[in-house]
Parts: C-alpha cells; sequence; structure tokens
C-alpha cells in the first residue's frame, strides 16, 4: 500500500502474490489498464455503476471496499468521497473520474471534461429565509452566507461587485439561519423540499451541474485509446436513451409522406413486402416527437405500429 499526501491509502498495482482466494477473472491486467474514481456510495455510486454496468463493465459492491477490478473492460474501480474524485483524477491516482460538475468547479484541480453523463443533475442555489424582502442579488450586500461551495459563490459574487461573508459550512448548511449562523445559505437543491422543511426560499439559481466524466490532462496514448472505447461505449448508450424503434406497415403510395414526417440518422429504412403494393418502414424517432409523429402516420394508413425501446445506438 502507499499512503498519499492527501492521507488516503491506495493499493499500487494488481495483486501478484497469488494468496489464498484468488477470483477468476476475464479480464487479465495490463500496462494501460485505466483506473476510475467513483463515488463510494449515494446515488451518484448507484447510476455511475449502472452506467458501467449498461456498458457491458461489471464491478463489484462499494460496501468496504477501496478499489476493484471490472469485467467486461481493462478497468480498475477506486471508491472515493465525491470531493476527492477531481484531486484524485488531477494526481494521477485515478486516470478518469465521475463526479458532479459542481465539485469539478468547486476544487478548480486540472482535470479534462471529456462528456456529460445525462444524470445527477441538481443545482446551486442562493436561499433565504421565508418572508426577507428579497429584491435581487445585491440583498447579499454584507449578508452572511454559508455554504459548502465558497468557490463557486466567491466568483459569482465577484463577477456581481458583491462584497459578502461567506463562512464555509461542512455537512447541514440548511440549518444555519435558523440558528443564527448566518442570514442566507448557498448549498445544492434538487426538488427544493429540504429548503421548504428549514423555512427557506430559493432565490437565485447560481450554478446548474451534472455527472461528468473527468480524466487527467497527462494520459499516455496507449490510455488515451483505452479512454476512447470507453467514451464509445458511454456515448452509445446515452444516445439511445429517450429514443423509440418504431416499424410500421404503409401503403407504398403514401411512402413519401411518411418519410417526410419521420425522421431518422440519414432517412428511415424502407423494406418491401410480400404482399403487393405495401412496405414496411423503420425509424428511430424520440420519445417526446413519437405519439404525434404515430399520429400523423396513422392518418396516412400507416398500420401495423410497433414501438421498441432503443438499448444503444452506434453512429
Amino acid at each position: 500500500m502507499k499512503l498519499t499526501p492527501c492521507g488516503w491509502a491506495f493499493f499500487v498495482g494488481p495483486n501478484r502474490g497469488g494468496g489464498r482466494f484468488k477470483r477468476e477473472t476475464t479480464t487479465k491486467y495490463t500496462p494501460n489498464m485505466l483506473r476510475i474514481a467513483i463515488q463510494a456510495k449515494g446515488r451518484l455510486n448507484e447510476q455511475s455503476t449502472s452506467l458501467l454496468a449498461e456498458a457491458g463493465i461489471q464491478v463489484a459492491e462499494s460496501k468496504r471496499k477501496l478499489i476493484s477490478r471490472a469485467e467486461g473492460f481493462p478497468l480498475e474501480v477506486l471508491y472515493l468521497r465525491d470531493d476527492d474524485i477531481p484531486q484524485a483524477v488531477a494526481m494521477g491516482v485515478a486516470d478518469l473520474g465521475i463526479v458532479g460538475l459542481n465539485e469539478v468547479a468547486e476544487k478548480g484541480f486540472n482535470v479534462e471534461q471529456l462528456m456529460d453523463l445525462g444524470f445527477g443533475g441538481c443545482r446551486i442555489s442562493l436561499a433565504v429565509p421565508k418572508g426577507t424582502a428579497y429584491e435581487g442579488p445585491e440583498f447579499f450586500q454584507g449578508k452572511r452566507i454559508a455554504t459548502s461551495y465558497p468557490n463557486i459563490l466567491m466568483r459569482y459574487f465577484a463577477e456581481r461587485g458583491i462584497q459578502a461573508e461567506i463562512h464555509r459550512i461542512e455537512g447541514s448548511v440548511e440549518i444555519a439561519p435558523a440558528v443564527g449562523m448566518s442570514d442566507a445559505i448557498f448549498d445544492i437543491v434538487s426538488s427544493g423540499g429540504t429548503l421548504i422543511s428549514n423555512g427557506l426560499v430559493e432565490v437565485e439559481k447560481v450554478f446548474i451541474s451534472e455527472a461528468v466524466l473527468i480524466a487527467n490532462p497527462d494520459l499516455d496514448a496507449d490510455k488515451r485509446r483505452e479512454c476512447q472505447q470507453l467514451t464509445f461505449r458511454f456515448n452509445s448508450i446515452l444516445e439511445s436513451r429517450g429514443m423509440k424503434y418504431v416499424l410500421m406497415n404503409l401503403p407504398k403510395e403514401r411512402l413519401q409522406e411518411a418519410i417526410s414526417i419521420l425522421p431518422g440518422m440519414r432517412s428511415p429504412t424502407v423494406l418491401p413486402l410480400a404482399q403487393e403494393g405495401w412496405c414496411s418502414i423503420h425509424a428511430v424517432i424520440a420519445q417526446e416527437l413519437l405519439w404525434e409523429r404515430i399520429e400523423r402516420l396513422k392518418e396516412i394508413g400507416a398500420e401495423g405500429i410497433l414501438v421498441l425501446n432503443l438499448e444503444n445506438m452506434i453512429r
């Protein structure tokens, strides 16, 4: 084991000692094996492991584990607190990380943002006690603000010329006004239920966040290639979300009308049917457009319409 200057302990390299309990694996260790850091527990952990599973990569549960070997891709998974992930990636302790954009922005470490992942959405907002006479950001001039994200807030206030007392608090930021520690808070908001239960009102949405894939900017060429393979898998999964595969039968004389209605990666696929004068059309349609397009297609004679879920879409 190696103890880093941050106080973390990490296993260095694979266990080659041939101990008593050796698990058979289909993914062999290679010098180019990537190490990805994900949140040790919580919703982001579940969503990260779910994304990996959809990409054909199985990982062990993080309970009482620091690091585990994945199956289905040359990858090791490192389980950390979310606010430690940007530093771990910047230091090269991990090659990649899945973490909220808010943590990347707050910590300010030198990492490369590879892609948005479409989950873990939230915002960081300013909130004041209910009943406060709030007329705009100038309200915060000279006020005390409690937050776990002082750097993001300082940048926001600096852009507006606002001087405020920013107090960093770890933990239950939302109780600070009630106990007299602050006049307002700056904290993560998802549904807003926590604010309401603590007598607070959201007044300024400052930072919009979601989970992102980050990388160490100094990855060598071999690890870059492995990284591209991983992001290729992720992209194919994300592009298929919210999309439906639609098949239908249609009279040939209405084909051009149907093509004008249907989207496609290039154009809809058209196949002849055994019955004279009929064809089959296959197309990919976004979920939000699905029913409006189906209604229009039925009006021009489409029938036998099948709607299927897409697992992956590879361009």
